[in-house]
């Protein structure tokens, strides 16, 4: 595991700035190999932003960075929790039945959350009805049945609190700023340290690929707009150093926004021209678009990733339609699209 494209997975704590520790914990999936935990000095303690996949392994690697810091679970006084991902929040969970530290979730997750907490059907399978994908339902149906809920009611619980807006975070020596940043999910927020000069980005940032838009229990109505939104929105601060969910720490937030703004024009343009070419539905355009860095095809891909890519394609064609360029009309309740 030496080289460098995966460098930053090597279990540890890093210091990325002062009192500022980068500490990366393992995730159960191929795709996403880490997810990095930042563990902040504030007085005696210490308080974490992210806190990982609620598995023994990375319970165990948790523990062990903190100990090479001189702390231990006792000592995390508050958990500032990017978004309700299981690899973000569900270890905070597991922690807070044992050691009680708070626990700290944007607002706009609730929706969401209240759909896991309540084991009702999520709103993704009328999505992938809109996206005329019943390929994609069949497949889930036989993979999960309806495992998947039951499964994450068990990891998941209310907050203790919620953050409303933009809101400041008092650390004693440092004061953090929430940023609500909707996109990658409704209540995704980021936490602005200017003195320090850094972004505690989650998955809004990241610095070589770019966050699954459009797929979660609660969907928003135009979830690539907001994403847009907010990615002008942390442009309009001054550049800090980038300290992302996954993937290395990067120099330039400015830069890699400016990047992948670029990028989400181009995958419009792509977009638009797969309407073009005859594609109707949101299933259909996904299908001729390559995926990933290395363009694969959609059918090389498993279940879970086509339908993030398709729930993403979905994402783009809204926005299409609120620009002017194409337009939508439902039929039997499946979205089907056509150049204005």
């Amino acid at each position: 595991m030496s080289s460098s494209s995966h460098e930053w997975i090597e279990p540890g704590a890093f210091e990325v700035a002062p009192g500022v520790h980068r500490i990366p914990l393992p995730l159960p999936t191929d795709g996403l190999r880490a997810v990095n935990v930042y563990a902040i000095e504030s007085g005696d303690g210490l308080v974490l932003v992210d806190s990982g996949w609620a598995l023994d392994v990375a319970r165990d690697q948790l523990e062990q960075a903190l100990g090479t810091l001189g702390h231990d679970f006792g000592d995390i006084q508050r958990f500032l929790v990017t978004h309700m991902h299981r690899d973000h929040f569900t270890m905070a969970i597991a922690l807070r039945r044992t050691f009680g530290a708070k626990i700290a979730l944007g607002l706009g997750e609730q929706p969401s959350l209240q759909r896991v907490l309540a084991g009702e059907e999520s709103g993704r399978h009328l999505e992938m009805v809109r996206w005329g994908a019943q390929t994609l339902i069949d497949g889930w149906r036989q993979t999960f049945g309806s495992r998947d809920e039951d499964d994450a009611r068990a990891y998941y619980e209310q907050p203790d609190e919620w953050l409303d807006g933009t809101t400041k975070i008092d650390l004693g020596d440092r004061t953090l700023v929430a940023l609500p940043t909707p996109g990658h999910t409704q209540g995704h927020v980021v936490f602005v340290d200017e003195q320090a000069g850094v972004l505690f980005a989650g998955d809004h940032v990241l610095p070589h690929i770019t966050p699954s838009i459009g797929f979660e229990p609660a969907p928003a109505k135009l979830p690539l707009g907001d994403y847009l939104d907010s990615l002008r929105l942390v442009r309009s601060y001054p550049d800090l150093r980038l300290l992302p969910a996954h993937g290395p720490v990067a120099p330039s937030v400015h830069t890699r926004v400016d990047e992948l703004l670029a990028h989400h024009e181009d995958r419009l343009a792509e977009t638009l021209a797969a309407v073009r070419d005859g594609a109707g539905t949101a299933f259909d355009a996904a299908r001729r678009l390559g995926w990933t860095r290395r363009h694969r095809r959609f059918d090389d891909l498993d279940l879970f990733n086509q339908t993030l890519a398709t729930g993403e394609t979905a994402a783009h064609l809204e926005v299409l339609v609120v620009r002017g360029e194409l337009r939508s009309s439902t039929v039997d309740d499946v979205v089907e699209y056509s150049t204005a």
